[in-house]
């Protein structure tokens, strides 16, 4: 029996014994492959919700919305309310848990199906705050319970011929670009994707993380795109992203750097201050 095939049947018996699902699709690799794995299984079983705020990537919603309709989901967008929680965009060493918590607690009046995520196990090696979110909220992870990583579910997203899916790079939303201590605006978070967008077209990167911290913006690439950079290009570009922030009420400095993950992201509590110089 094959690796992949012995993942599928894991996944099924996990799924098939939580009965009724509620699927929380970000739009991202994880999500969009379980939803797709678990409604063809069980189509009558299983609804899928995904919340959209200035923190979600267009893209992302949209990407959600075409696969919603081509294998016909019950699917319902919503807006889980983060924006409206001070602890969240104050953004504290533990944003996510409030992200989190917003968006369960949006789901589950909603719905009476056994409430279910997109985390693997290669989420569990990480600080993840919203893991304590979903566990309040008694949400369910049936890849962990299947066994299955990051790898696994990119191949399971292939065996589903989800190609695309499959090769989806990893797309935290866009809060966790601000460092943290600096409070979560939806300006700033729409000049971050603007950045990044602006970026990715002009020199197709593999990687581009736009990151907003104390000192200012800073674009991190991955190294390939990163030293193939020159200065005239490498300028105007700063000066782009610049008039980006500016135009959204923001003045910072821009300048480049090597991609880290989550490189935004300190573990000790910083007070909010303003990401304008």
């Amino acid at each position: 029996m094959g690796a992949t095939q012995s993942q599928l049947e894991r996944l099924e018996a996990v799924l098939a014994e939580m009965g009724s699902l509620a699927v929380a699709v970000s739009g991202g690799v994880d999500s969009l492959t379980l939803a797709t794995f678990a409604h063809r299984r069980m189509p009558e079983r299983v609804e899928m919700f995904h919340a959209t705020s200035p923190a979600v990537p267009p893209e992302a919603t949209s990407r959600t919305e075409r696969l919603a309709a081509s294998e016909g989901w019950s699917f319902t967008v919503i807006d889980a309310g983060e924006f409206g929680r001070e602890e969240y965009r104050a953004n504290p060493v533990n944003r996510c848990f409030y992200c989190k918590t917003s968006l369960y607690g949006a789901i589950k009046p909603a719905t009476t199906a056994q409430l279910v995520s997109g985390t693997n196990l290669d989420d569990l090696g990480e600080y993840r705050p919203g893991l304590d979110a979903a566990r309040d909220h008694q949400v369910r992870h049936p890849f962990v319970e299947a066994g299955i990583d990051k790898a696994g579910v990119r191949e399971i997203a292939r065996h589903l011929g989800l190609d695309d899916v499959a090769d989806l790079p990893s797309a935290p939303c866009l809060s966790s670009r601000i460092e943290t201590g600096i409070a979560i605006d939806p300006a700033m978070l729409a000049g971050v994707h603007a950045a990044e967008q602006l970026v990715a077209t002009s020199l197709n990167p593999r990687t581009v993380r736009c990151r907003v911290r104390a000192g200012g913006a800073v674009i991190e690439l991955d190294r390939e795109t990163l030293a193939r950079l020159d200065d005239e290009p490498r300028n105007e570009l700063s000066g782009a992203v610049a008039e980006l922030f500016h135009a959204r009420g923001f003045a910072l400095s821009v300048a480049f750097a090597p991609y880290r993950t989550g490189s935004a992201f300190l573990i000790r509590e910083l007070k909010p201050q303003p990401a304008s110089a």
